[in-house]
């Protein structure tokens, strides 16, 4: 089993914040661009500072 540290990591495009890699995203990690379905519905509203324009 591996360590949560040892996980491949991206920054998401509309918090700007760390995510870690998920099993659900296994076959598909090359494409995950935000850390939850929240972020990727706000990512037309808000940039990567985090707040609304």
């Amino acid at each position: 089993m591996r360590r949560r540290q040892d996980l491949p990591q991206k920054v998401c495009a509309t918090c700007g914040r760390p995510f870690a890699w998920r099993r659900k995203w296994r076959l598909n990690w090359e494409e995950v661009r935000h850390c939850s379905q929240r972020c990727r519905e706000n990512r037309l509203r808000s940039g990567p500072s985090g707040k609304s324009r």
